[in-house]
């Protein structure tokens, strides 16, 4: 239950880093005294390090100008640890150089005040952070439990519903054997609504992992085999709609990507080219190599893109104005994965559109040991 100062009942614990005794005796008795907080001390960058190595505390108050390892270099060392990126620092300093305010803040800090400081005021900063963080970490915990409940509620649906999609396509299968046209129109729309469900369902959970931090394993890949082992998983779904699948030049490139990132944008767009595309037309892949570069294109002859829909195709659950030609589910997802995952690789992704004739896609990812 959060106490008066908003924040949890646990005692917050404040490290308090300055190089005059004096000061580190003030702050100490102002904070334990007057706030009731724990508070650790440290005459120096170096031992604050260390002090942080035997417990985090809620929020730092660190002098800027000591000998050693000053503030701003204790700050931007103990930034580089993952555990102690979310720890508010305060920095106290006697000058008012603004040059000065300006790195300390730019380097991690919350605030910043001078010395000789008013006491309320330094305490009215401190209490103000600890609830802001206070704030900070139970949204974080919140959004934790929704991402947990979330994922468990998803993948319990995908599960269930491959299976009901599995038993629908068997009786599609033997539609003929069905006692009425009314039994196989049934069979058909619950063989429809279980397969646009379980894409959305699949969509959602890879855009929800496309939204975590994570590390990509990026390695050099082949971009041409990347692009033939999507194209043959979805060569079967486009002669059923009588498009043709066009390698226009598919030169030899290697790229630094991560495999499965790779591939899941690849499998999107030219999913996306067969879905939206009318029968009878064509869909055109391209790579082409450059000394820094290489580059992918993947060009439809479908309904193209809007000008209102350039400007949200990238959003997440984004409906655009194209709808899929032969009845397949669309989520809205897709092009908001693709996108998050080319930036991931540090590559680039484009669209040049004309409404009415085509859309064609340019993935550019940076060539392997530049």
């Amino acid at each position: 239950m959060p106490n008066q100062y908003g924040l949890q009942s646990d005692k917050p614990t404040v490290l308090v880093v300055d190089d005059q005794p004096a000061n580190l005796q003030l702050l100490g008795d102002l904070l334990t005294t007057t706030m009731g907080y724990d508070v650790l001390v440290a005459s120096g960058g170096e031992q604050a390090l260390r002090r942080l190595e035997e417990k985090v505390p809620h929020l730092i108050l660190l002098d800027v100008l000591m000998p050693g390892l000053n503030g701003i270099d204790t700050c931007r060392r103990l930034k580089e640890r993952p555990e102690w990126q979310d720890i508010p620092i305060i920095f106290l300093s006697a000058s008012d150089d603004k040059a000065l305010i300006v790195r300390a803040l730019e380097t991690g800090g919350v605030d910043y005040v001078t010395k000789p400081f008013s006491r309320a005021e330094l305490l009215s900063r401190v209490r103000t952070h600890l609830s802001l963080k206070s704030a900070r970490d139970q949204l974080k915990t919140l959004a934790e439990d929704k991402d947990e409940l979330l994922g468990m509620l998803t993948h319990d649906l995908k599960n269930h519903l491959g299976g009901m999609q599995m038993s629908a396509q068997l009786l599609t299968d033997r539609a003929a054997e069905l006692p009425d046209d009314r039994s196989r129109t049934l069979v058909g729309n619950i063989l429809a609504s279980t397969t646009q469900m379980l894409a959305f369902v699949k969509e959602f959970l890879a855009n929800a992992a496309s939204e975590r931090p994570q590390q990509l394993n990026l390695i050099a890949v082949d971009l041409r085999d990347a692009v033939q082992l999507a194209l043959r998983q979805y060569r079967p779904a486009a002669e059923r709609k009588g498009l043709q699948l066009v390698c226009d030049a598919l030169a030899p490139a290697t790229v630094r990507a991560d495999t499965l990132a790779l591939n899941q944008v690849l499998e999107n767009l030219i999913s996306n080219a067969v879905k939206f595309s009318p029968p009878g037309k064509s869909i055109t892949l391209s790579v082409s190599a450059g000394e820094e570069t290489a580059e992918c294109r993947i060009a439809d002859e479908g309904p193209g893109f809007t000008a209102a829909d350039r400007e949200r195709m990238f959003h997440r659950y984004a409906r655009l104005s194209a709808r899929p030609t032969g009845g397949e589910p669309s989520t809205g997802l897709g092009l908001s994965i693709v996108k998050k995952l080319v930036d991931a690789m540090n590559g680039q992704l484009t669209v040049d559109s004309t409404p009415g004739a085509g859309a064609t896609f340019t993935i550019l990812l940076p060539r392997a040991g530049n």
